[in-house]
Formats: structure tokens, sequence, C-alpha cells
């Protein structure tokens, strides 16, 4: 059993944007002129055995919804047995970004909440972000970062574990925090601030098997055997080959299943 923590399946607004320009000079992102049938991203899980998918909604300051809570709920709608819906909501806009998130989740049954702070150009221990917190809190769902240096052409510095990711687990020490794309240049940082705080985990979206940092990898085998999900951002990377060399890595077949399946099950409430 495998859950993916991390993908989108894209529109044709969210593939073609300009700031995934450096992405697709070293990876698969593709650009869209039409929408993408829902198959294709069926096929993508089946050719690497993934039972479930976290679909995430994208909001953009400069181009609104990328991809709209909607349209992932409709794609949640064909496949419910496979996708679960991750939102995504105008960050400007606290009080009807609550509302939204709240309908999201009690309407539809979305898992989570996806707001990236190099998306909006602030950190996320800004203001903004707190009300979301405190409802994802309160509705008992994670909320998902990103964390490390940022490949589309945005600045990087709000990726940053320590001070960040610290001090919002400080502020909320109930609230779930999915930390993504491992922290890369930042992953010991990353490592030990979910070594500190009890609600925070990684997951391994954007990067494949064999290009997991070495420390991510003596982490998993040990203490950080329950903090790690598997992801992909897909469609940057497909699950098989996200998944290639996961066999290098040495891990027992617990922590392994723990890795693709247990962990994620657990921290989203499958």
């Amino acid at each position: 059993m495998t859950v993916d923590a991390w993908l989108q399946h894209p529109t044709a607004r969210f593939s073609r944007h300009e700031m995934f320009d450096s992405l697709r000079r070293w990876s698969s992102w593709p650009t869209l002129d039409d929408e993408l049938d829902l198959k294709a991203t069926d096929a993508a899980l089946d050719e690497a055995g993934v039972d479930i998918g976290l679909l995430s909604a994208w909001h953009s300051p400069r181009d609104g919804a990328m991809i709209s809570n909607d349209e992932v709920a409709a794609w949640v709608q064909q496949h419910p047995e496979r996708y679960r819906g991750v939102a995504s909501v105008d960050l400007a806009r606290p009080v009807p970004a609550v509302r939204e998130l709240r309908r999201m989740v009690r309407d539809h049954g979305f898992v989570a909440l996806r707001v990236l702070p190099w998306l909006w150009e602030v950190p996320p221990t800004h203001p903004l972000f707190y009300p979301l917190y405190a409802e994802c809190v309160d509705l008992d769902i994670p909320i998902c970062t990103q964390v490390g240096h940022t490949g589309p052409l945005r600045p990087s510095e709000v990726g940053r574990p320590i001070p960040y990711i610290d001090q919002i687990a400080i502020d909320f020490p109930d609230l779930k925090i999915v930390c993504g794309h491992i922290g890369y240049p930042w992953t010991t940082e990353m490592i030990a601030v979910a070594d500190k705080h009890p609600n925070v985990y990684i997951d391994t979206s954007a990067y494949t098997a064999r290009r997991y940092p070495v420390e991510l990898v003596d982490y998993m085998r040990g203490r950080g055997r329950k903090r790690v999900l598997f992801g992909t951002n897909y469609p940057m990377i497909t699950p098989a080959k996200a998944l290639y060399g996961l066999a290098d890595l040495n891990l027992d077949e617990q922590i392994a299943a723990d890795f693709l399946d247990g962990n994620a099950r657990r921290v989203f409430a499958l």
C-alpha cells in the first residue's frame, strides 16, 4: 500500500505558468494546452502501485485559482477510493479563506490545507497565516507547506525550517505540520525541528529516492521512522520515478511500510 502525500492533477492554466520554467529545464513538468484527463493521473499512480493520492488545489496571489478547490472536489468525487482533497485558499482574505477551508473540509471531506509561503512571498509566520492555523487545529487537519529552496522562479528564504516552522510549532503545539520537499539545503535544520516538535513531519515530494540526502535516510531508519512520508509532487515527478531506487536505501519492511503508507494514513486520518 502506498499513499502519495503531495500531487497535483494539473490544469492547463497551472502547468503552463511561467514560474515553472525553471522546473521544465530538469524535470518532466508538462506544458498543457488542453486540460489533462484524470485517467492520465490514474495511470501514473497505477504504474507505481500508489493506492491513494492527496490532490492539492493551488491559489496564487497573482493568478487566483490555478487549480480550484471545486475542481479538486470534482476529481475526488469521480474516484473517492483513490483521491483525497487538499485545499488552497486566498491568503490575502483571511476571513473568506477560513470559511472556504471550513467548507471544503466539512462539505467535501478534504483532509488538509496547503498554502505555499514562497507563492505569496511572505514567511509562514506572517499574521495572515495564523487564522488558518487555528482553524486547522479546530478541524483537526494538517497544514501542508514547503520547506527548502524554491524550484519555481520565486525567492527561497521563506522555506527555512528555522526560524519559521520552529516558531509555528511553538505557537500552535496542537497543529500538525507536514513539510514537503525535504528542506534541502536545510535538511539538517528540518530534521532538528521534527525532532523538537511531535507534530512536525517531513514529506519527500519533489525528490526521487536516489536523491534523498544521507541525513534524511539515516533519520528514516532510526528515530524518524514515524515522521517521514512519501510524496512525489506529480506531475513534476511520476510516482514510478520517485520510487526508483527505494530498495537501495535498505529500509526494513516495517520502516518502508510506515514511510509509504502508515505515516500518511495516521497524519491525514485517511
